[in-house]
């Protein structure tokens, strides 16, 4: 029998549909997990907060393969797992659909000035013009990132007429490098952040970048908030030198009652909800999980496989 710790909170999912060989071993809390983690060969950590998960996935001493709902696993001990020859599988794609819609609300609600249409009917205002006269029809987008979350934003912002030029490690037609980049800011209406947060894409917008924008450019983060130099762009926003910048991530998260970017008229905070408005999250991650113990077994690849030294 193979052990598997595992969180309760996908034991409904998971439970019913585990095979004979593995023998599940559930937890509901840190300290409960903390006491199992050794004992486990399979893992699924996952808490609501990451801290803990890192502990535990430290205490687990013998574990083989570490499972988890989050696609980005950046605060894990992922060095510590590397060298203990942990097989990790996250989870990249799960909420790439979701994502890509809201990055879609985004903009159409930046464009077309949505937030004042709302605050108009909460003061039962009839508005004679629309506060929103953007087309994003014909403007042109620089894709940072082209994961299962990027590719799905390709195609959407696509059916809108717009022109996406994604970077890519490859290149490729119509793509452009990661050396590349940079010089070509001031091509873009839009820059969207979709990628990973390691060491290379941390900050890897900041002033530079940020005076090297159009001024009528839209910053839109999903990625994760240290991917951009957040007094950078507030200092940007404040001046005025970009357009607006649409943030579902922020360093730190929360954000702080008193941080400035609550305030500005040219920032939409959305507080990291991109990934959970659906409600298929942890459906397809049981699938995805049952599948792979059926791999696992056979001596197959898991997927999708982080590769650990470079951090997704």
């Amino acid at each position: 029998m193979t052990k598997a710790v595992m969180s309760a909170m996908i034991r409904p999912l998971v439970e019913p549909r585990l095979p004979e060989w593995v023998e599940p071993l559930w937890f509901a809390s840190k300290d409960e997990a903390l006491k199992l983690a050794p004992e486990a060969e399979i893992g699924w950590f996952d808490l609501n907060e990451t801290a803990p998960m890192a502990e535990i996935a430290q205490a687990a001493t013998n574990l083989k393969w570490l499972n988890s709902i989050y696609a980005g696993l950046d605060f894990m001990p992922l060095g510590l797992l590397e060298e203990r020859g942990v097989t990790v599988t996250n989870g990249v794609g799960i909420n790439a659909i979701t994502i890509a819609e809201y990055v879609v609300m985004l903009m159409l609600a930046h464009a077309k000035g949505y937030r004042e249409v709302v605050r108009a009917q909460d003061r039962r205002e009839w508005l004679t013009d629309s506060p929103g006269k953007r087309e994003l029809a014909g403007e042109r987008v620089l894709l940072l990132g082209l994961g299962a979350i990027g590719s799905l934003i390709k195609t959407r912002l696509e059916a809108f007429d717009m022109k996406v030029i994604p970077v890519r490690r490859s290149g490729g037609e119509g793509a452009l490098r990661p050396g590349q980049w940079r010089e070509k800011l001031g091509e873009f209406d839009w820059v969207i952040l979709a990628v990973p947060s390691t060491g290379e894409t941390r900050h890897m917008i900041g002033e530079m970048e940020l005076a090297a924008m159009r001024p009528n450019a839209v910053l839109v983060n999903i990625a994760r908030g240290d991917v951009v130099k957040q007094d950078d762009l507030v200092a940007a926003l404040e001046a005025k030198t970009i357009e607006a910048a649409l943030l579902d991530v922020t360093d730190p998260e929360p954000l702080p009652e008193d941080h400035p970017l609550w305030g500005l008229d040219n920032a939409q905070v959305t507080m990291h909800l991109s990934g959970r408005a659906q409600t298929k999250m942890f459906m397809r991650s049981a699938d995805r999980f049952i599948e792979n113990l059926d791999r696992w077994h056979r001596g197959e690849p898991v997927e999708p496989q982080m590769d650990l030294s470079a951090g997704y």
